[in-house]
């Protein structure tokens, strides 16, 4: 018979394995092969490229994705003949962005929320984040709604009664104020990368494999905080970018008003559209905290450069390309593009409303009129404490496993048809969303497989298709 210290040895042993598979489980990878590690060498040399190229194209070549080529191939130019005619940064453009950063800074960290005192159904002020792979539950300040309500107060009080700049401020340093956002998104990204290593939040929560390339990229940081409540993934995916998306569109229509004298249907679709996507991300600022954003996602270059340069330049590209070729959309066009978007918004909102409430009541709700149905499923974290969780198969959940994606896809189509077809460049958002969403659908299916093992089996069982019900 074994002996007690045998036992304990072996229980040891066990809940050793047992941490190295839940490490495993949740996050991002803890080994990196060769396709990853070349995919995250193509994003960090050519992304910071394809948002410069995008951006250039629009102010030197009327937004044509292909005559910046052909006049590199056919000699008319040369790179250093391009390069030479784009903007440089300007003291103007740091006073700006380091303004807005700093005002940001301030609505986040210095006024707690109140809008949940007074507007009926709006979650704000401390919430609880979901558990870490460490078994961490974090506490955040959820004040989004408001930090974009005082945000755009000023910005109309300024363009109507005060006039301290102009409503094109944000157009007219366009390009000054990307070299700026690159500063901030390499800073930022940097820092954590020497945070992750030196003076970590909760060292449980790191991953390190070793390969700088790859930490640099995808995080080293699960949750990196400074302080109590300054949570890195919650300001810079949400702050300062989300909420200059719309004060970004605004700019570009009063630029086409400066310009043109008018205001085009085109521009008011893209402007309403887009800015019911962020009235509804701060809206549901409180649910975000359960998404693969916050849930997986450590924080690294991917979300530091990408939320400071990536969102708010290429997210915003039909607004810009409106600016260069005001379209004007016939009464049967601008209808048709406005119901895509609402059914877009309509499907993606009700998708994620009703998994909210099948996590807020347990299951013990209705979806459609009927009890939900589901899988219950079980899992472990790294202080080997068993959890379960349940996931959805009735309603839209049963439909499509991320039928909440189909809606966000549909609505960027909407966005990128009120351009017109003239040129590529709008619809570079759509094919980018297309991509992004298809890969983040695999990328969070490995997790759940490595995560609740044969009950994902069960459940991808009993909802087939993850986007497209009976496609794919």
């Amino acid at each position: 018979m074994a002996t007690h210290q045998e036992k304990k040895l072996a229980q040891e042993r066990k809940h050793k394995t047992t941490q190295n598979e839940s490490q495993v489980q949740w996050g991002r990878a803890w080994e990196v092969d060769w396709f990853s590690l070349a995919s995250i060498l193509f994003l960090l040399m050519f992304a910071p490229l394809i948002v410069y190229y995008f951006i250039m194209s629009c102010d030197q070549y009327q937004c044509s994705l292909t005559d910046p080529l052909i006049d590199l191939l056919t000699g008319k130019k040369h790179l250093s003949d391009i390069w030479n005619k784009t903007p440089t940064l300007t003291y103007r453009a740091a006073g700006i962005y380091s303004l807005w950063v700093a005002f940001q800074v301030i609505l986040y960290m210095c006024i707690p929320d109140f809008c949940h005192k007074f507007l009926p159904g709006y979650v704000g002020g401390v919430q609880e984040g979901a558990v870490t792979p460490a078994g961490v539950v974090n506490k955040y300040e959820i004040n989004g709604l408001q930090a974009w309500i005082i945000t755009h107060v000023l910005w109309f009080a300024n363009a109507y009664y005060f006039h301290f700049f102009s409503p094109t401020i944000i157009f007219d340093n366009w390009i000054p104020l990307l070299w700026c956002a690159n500063i901030l998104g390499y800073a930022v990204s940097t820092f954590a990368m020497i945070k992750g290593y030196c003076f970590p939040t909760n060292a449980k929560d790191c991953k390190f494999t070793g390969n700088f390339f790859y930490d640099y990229m995808m995080g080293i940081e699960f949750n990196p905080r400074i302080g109590r409540w300054f949570d890195f993934k919650l300001f810079f995916n949400g702050r300062p970018g989300i909420v200059a998306w719309t004060l970004i569109n605004l700019s570009y229509a009063a630029k086409q008003q400066e310009l043109y004298g008018q205001v085009t249907n085109s521009m008011i679709l893209v402007n309403v559209l887009q800015g019911i996507y962020v009235l509804d991300f701060f809206w549901n600022e409180a649910w975000y905290l359960k998404t693969i954003d916050i849930c997986h996602d450590h924080f690294g270059w991917y979300l530091g450069w990408g939320d400071c340069v990536w969102l708010p330049y290429l997210y915003t590209l039909q607004g810009l390309y409106l600016v260069y070729h005001p379209v004007q959309l016939g009464t049967a066009n601008a209808v048709g593009v406005l119901l895509l978007g609402l059914i877009g918004y309509y499907i993606f909102r009700v998708t994620n409303h009703q998994k909210d409430l099948f996590r807020r009541t347990n299951g013990n709700c209705r979806i459609w009129g009927k009890k939900p149905q589901y899988i219950e499923c079980s899992y472990m974290s790294v202080d080997g404490t068993k959890y379960y969780s349940k996931l959805m198969t009735s309603g839209f959940w049963g439909w499509a496993r991320h039928f909440n994606y189909t809606g966000d896809l549909l609505g960027s189509l909407a966005y990128c048809l009120a351009c017109g077809f003239a040129h590529i460049l709008p619809y570079f958002y759509v094919v980018y969303m297309t991509v992004l969403l298809t890969h983040r659908c695999i990328r969070d299916e490995h997790r759940c497989f490595s995560k609740y093992g044969k009950d994902w089996k069960h459940y991808t069982a009993a909802v087939p298709y993850r986007l497209l019900p009976g496609v794919f």
